[in-house]
């Protein structure tokens, strides 16, 4: 047996790990459902700072919300464009919208997290929904998610957004995400396990039950983090609290991000959080590479090409689930390249000590 015919047999053993937790997971992870309680009120949190392209819209989607009651409170975080008073004008003609503004941004505190506990604070609702600026929630989000919680005791729920997709460089970052949850992740999120390794949330779209918010810490517990979602996700499960994913695609849209340099920026701030530790990392490299970018040196052999087939055939499954653009298929080993170099850059900057941050903020080497 020579070693390229060895090779080219690990790199499809390795395709065919996240091959069978894919079609596990998108067995498993399913649209939310239930009524909510009588009496519940959502409270829709966003945390804006220099968000006048989007904060209108944002606005919009969030009052069509029906099925239950909503208030809608917006943090202005340190905005220098008109952020501010488009809220107010909103607030002046609808009294279920409300503009708060931030202090000043406490030591020790990343931007987002204070502005989402401020928010917290601020809110009256038995259910917080936490959104950014940038997402535009469905109709029935907030009722499904919060009914959801109600029949299935979780005491967070959240979900991936529709990704919407327009540039090459949005086409070769966004989608890693949806492809990790539902091909890298055990059980996809759900519930039925409490470990706190295995939680999982998407800080776009997350509704949590508010005694159960509050008895985790909430945002003041993971103050210095910068990917909210996951920590606060990990911060409920260490306190017995489920928490469970969601299909999302169905509760809303998101555009993360408009070009490359954005895409980049942004992925780089969460990488030190997520894959991107000196133990972790060179086995997510394994893991990735090994299945989805090894077995090209090893065409034609059978075992390569049957590993390549099992990779674009997930991923084809997973893009056709969740609606992004069919076109960012073929795409698929040149996404894996770019997010283990996203992952890397940010490896190596952290140990430089060079500054993580976002929108005009630096965080340390948090």
């Amino acid at each position: 047996m020579d070693l390229e015919f060895t090779w080219a047999w690990i790199a499809l053993a390795l395709a065919m790990f996240p091959a069978s937790m894919g079609v596990v997971n998108l067995f498993l992870v399913r649209p939310p459902r239930g009524t909510p309680p009588e009496g519940s009120l959502v409270s829709i949190l966003v945390p804006a700072r220099n968000e006048a392209a989007n904060i209108a819209a944002c606005l919009d989607a969030a009052l069509a919300s029906r099925g239950v009651a909503v208030e809608v409170v917006v943090m202005d975080d340190g905005s220098t464009d008109a952020t501010a008073r488009i809220v107010q004008d909103y607030a002046a003609k609808d009294a279920r919208v409300r503009l708060e503004v931030a202090p000043a941004l406490p030591p020790g505190w990343t931007g987002k997290v204070h502005a989402c506990a401020r928010l917290a604070a601020a809110a009256r609702g038995t259910h917080f929904l936490f959104i950014d600026a940038d997402v535009r929630l469905a109709p029935e989000a907030a009722a499904s998610m919060t009914g959801h919680a109600a029949r299935t005791g979780t005491a967070m729920v959240t979900g991936v957004p529709r990704q919407a997709i327009g540039s090459l460089g949005e086409a070769l970052t966004v989608p890693m995400i949806n492809f990790l949850l539902f091909c890298y992740l055990p059980g996809g999120g759900r519930a039925f396990t409490r470990r706190p390794g295995m939680a999982a949330a998407c800080g776009q779209l997350l509704l949590v039950e508010r005694e159960g918010y509050f008895a985790a810490g909430g945002h003041e517990a993971v103050r210095g983090v910068l990917h909210d979602g996951l920590a606060l996700a990990r911060r409920m499960r260490e306190h017995g609290l489920a928490t469970e994913i969601v299909e999302g695609h169905g509760l809303a849209t998101c555009r993360m991000y408009t070009n490359f340099r954005d895409s980049w920026a942004g992925f780089i701030k969460n990488a030190r959080e997520g894959m991107a530790t000196p133990v972790g990392l060179p086995i997510w490299t394994v893991m990735l590479a090994g299945a989805h970018l090894w077995p090209f040196v090893f065409l034609p052999r059978s075992a390569a090409l049957l590993a390549l087939a099992l990779g674009f055939a997930l991923r084809a499954a997973v893009t056709l689930r969740v609606r992004e653009p069919w076109w960012t298929i073929p795409l698929h080993p040149l996404t894996v390249a770019m997010a283990l170099a996203i992952q890397w850059v940010a490896l190596v900057r952290g140990l430089m000590g060079k500054p993580a941050g976002w929108k005009g903020r630096a965080y340390g080497t948090v």
